[in-house]
C-alpha cells in the first residue's frame, strides 16, 4: 500500500511538473568552504553559580594550487547579570539566558559566526558557506516570546547576520546553504492533490521518499519555496526556498536565502560544492563534519567545566556548594 501510494504521489508530481532532475556541473578546482556549529552549556540549578557556555566552530577548509585549512573553536562564558538575560531596551522586561532560549540564542550565534567567517576569508574563489540544520529558526516557543525577543532573535539576529553574507555576495562569488541531513518534511507532498488521502492512509510518506525514485546521484531537484508561516511573518528579502539533492548515500534537503535561488550561478554553485564536499566527507559535508567535532562538548569537557567554576570560586574565597542531588551522583 505504501509503495502505491508513492507511485500515485509520483504521479502528481509529473502532471505538475515537479519532477525535474538537475545534473551537476563541473567542479571548480579551486574553492573554499566555510562551516559553522555550536554546542552549549546550559545554567544548572545544581552548579554553584548561575552560568552558560556556547562554543562556536570555525571551519575555513581552501583546496586548489595552495590547499589551506582553519579548524578552531571559541567558547563564549555567560556569567555576568547583564549576559544572563535578554533586556527589553524599551521597558523593564527580561527573560533568563537558558533553556529552549539558550538554544534559539546559539543557533542565532552560529549563523552570525558564519557570516564573520566570511567576511574574515573573502576572496575571488569560489565559496561555500554551509550551515548544518536549517536556515529557519525553528522552535514551538519562539511565537510565544514577547515582540522584544523575537527582535533580538531575528531582525537583529538570524536576519542580520543572512544580510551580511548577501552584501558579501555582491562582490565575491558565495553560495550559502543549509544542510538538513535524512530530512521529514512534507512541504513538496503536502502541495499534491492527493495528499491528504497520503497523509490519512500512511502518515509515514516523506518527500525524501519521492525524490529518491526522482533524483539520480549528484542531481538536484526544482527549487521550491518554504511555506513556514515564520519565513512568510518575518523573514521577507531573506525568504527561504529549498532543493533536494542526490548525494549518492541519502537524499538530503538544501535551503538556501531567495537572493541564492533567483541567481542561477550560484545556485548552480551550491549544487556543485556540496556534492563536492559530501564526496570528500564519504557522504556528509566535510566542513559540517569538522565543525560538528570542533563544536562539540562532551562529558569530560563538561566535568572539567564544572571544575574550572569551582576551582575559580576557591580561588576567590567564595563559597563552593552544589544540592544534595548532584552530591549523591558524585
Amino acid at each position: 500500500l505504501r509503495l502505491t501510494l508513492i507511485e500515485k504521489a509520483l504521479e502528481s508530481l509529473s502532471t505538475l511538473g515537479l519532477n525535474n532532475a538537475h545534473a551537476p556541473t563541473t567542479n571548480p578546482f579551486e574553492y573554499q568552504a566555510l562551516a559553522v556549529d555550536g554546542s552549549h552549556i546550559d545554567v544548572d540549578r545544581h552548579m554553584p553559580v548561575r552560568c552558560a557556555l556556547i562554543n562556536l566552530s570555525r571551519i575555513v577548509l581552501r583546496y586548489g594550487e595552495t590547499p589551506f585549512a582553519v579548524l578552531d573553536s571559541h567558547p563564549d562564558l555567560y556569567a555576568n547579570p547583564e549576559e544572563l538575560y535578554i533586556r527589553n531596551p524599551d521597558g523593564e522586561e527580561k527573560l533568563p539566558l537558558q533553556g529552549p532560549l539558550l538554544s534559539l540564542v546559539r543557533t542565532v550565534q552560529e549563523a552570525s559566526h558564519l557570516a564573520q567567517i566570511a567576511e574574515d576569508n573573502s576572496t575571488d574563489l569560489p565559496t561555500l558557506a554551509l550551515i548544518d540544520g536549517s536556515l529557519i529558526l525553528w522552535g514551538p516557543e519562539l511565537s510565544t516570546y514577547p515582540k522584544y525577543i523575537r527582535k533580538h532573535l531575528l531582525e537583529d539576529g538570524i536576519l542580520d547576520a543572512l544580510a551580511r553574507i548577501q552584501t558579501l555576495a555582491t562582490e565575491h562569488p558565495i553560495a550559502l546553504a543549509a544542510y538538513i541531513s535524512l530530512p521529514r518534511s512534507t512541504t513538496v507532498l503536502n502541495s499534491l492533490p492527493i495528499s491528504q488521502q497520503l497523509k490519512d492512509e500512511v502518515g509515514e510518506i516523506t518527500d525524501r521518499d519521492l525524490f529518491e525514485r526522482v533524483l539520480k546521484k549528484g542531481e538536484r531537484s526544482d527549487i521550491f519555496d518554504s511555506n513556514s508561516s515564520l519565513v512568510k511573518e518575518y523573514y521577507g528579502d531573506q525568504s527561504i526556498h529549498f532543493y533536494y539533492l542526490n548525494t549518492g548515500d541519502e537524499i538530503a534537503r538544501v535551503e538556501v536565502p531567495s537572493w541564492i535561488a533567483k541567481d542561477q550561478d550560484m545556485l548552480t554553485l551550491s549544487h556543485s560544492l556540496i556534492l563536492d564536499q559530501c564526496q570528500k566527507g564519504f557522504g556528509y559535508p566535510v566542513a559540517i563534519m569538522e565543525a560538528h567535532e570542533q563544536a562539540v562538548i562532551g562529558g569530560s569537557d563538561r566535568e572539567l567545566f564544572r571544575k574550572m567554576v569551582e576551582d575559580s570560586l576557591t580561588k576567590h574565597q567564595l563559597p563552593v556548594y552544589t544540592s544534595q542531588k548532584e552530591r549523591s551522583k558524585r
